[in-house]
């Protein structure tokens, strides 16, 4: 069986367990603590982060942008992720873009960064700068995802598509930590229930991160 390596809440992992799970491919978890750099993961991958995806013909892939796009290449059924118009998928290439770069170094970073990673590695007390930040940041992405659920079906255009994966591997971890403003921007809480109402998205909504529960709402498909 294929075996993805990652952390609960590295959106870039999420990205990756929705994406299979979208594809319909079965796969197992194993959680790996990157810190300790384990000779037996560095081999894997030198650069010593998730996620790391072995296909089972021993295959070895690594980055989420590289793993999803493969997965889209090799496993076309039961519908592609990226769109077949090149308009589309350069769009659709382009938002991915902005969730895992800018959304993620704006906001989750900050947040899970200093709420949860310090904590883990004994790092010293969260820096509220930071966090607050982070707070306020997630205001404009929320802003962005709303802009766009307001004039498309989905956020790429009339596909449900990497894009949404993306955005919603970053909301899930901001929001698994209670910090998604969600009734501020009606249109972007609209778009992300139809996406966490999706059988991809059940087992991330079920991940419980020791020492840090999530919110009430968090599981709840129609919060």
């Amino acid at each position: 069986m294929r075996i993805l390596y990652h952390l609960g809440l590295s959106p870039f992992s999420r990205k990756v367990r929705i994406a299979l799970r979208e594809k319909n491919l079965a796969f197992e978890l194993r959680a790996e603590k990157v810190w300790e750099r384990r000779p037996e993961f560095l081999a894997l991958n030198p650069a010593g982060l998730v996620p790391v995806l072995v296909e089972e013909d021993g295959a070895v892939l690594v980055d989420s942008v590289a793993i999803t796009e493969y997965l889209d290449e090799t496993y076309p059924e039961p519908f592609r992720l990226l769109p077949e118009d090149k308009h589309a998928r350069a769009e659709a290439r382009r938002l991915v873009a902005w969730f895992d770069q800018k959304m993620e170094r704006e906001v989750t970073r900050n947040l899970t960064g200093e709420k949860l990673t310090k904590r883990f590695l004994g790092r010293g007390e969260p820096n509220s700068a930071v966090i607050r930040a982070g707070k306020e940041n997630v205001k404009t992405h929320m802003g962005y995802i709303a802009y766009l659920a307001e004039r498309r079906k989905w956020l790429a255009g009339d596909s449900y598509s990497l894009a949404d994966i993306a955005a919603a591997a970053q909301a899930s971890c901001v929001d698994c930590l209670g910090d998604a403003p969600w009734d501020d921007f009606p249109a972007a809480k609209e778009w992300y229930v139809r996406v966490k109402s999706r059988p991809s998205m059940r087992p991330l909504l079920a991940d419980h991160i020791p020492g840090a529960p999530p919110p009430p709402h968090y599981a709840d498909l129609d919060f």
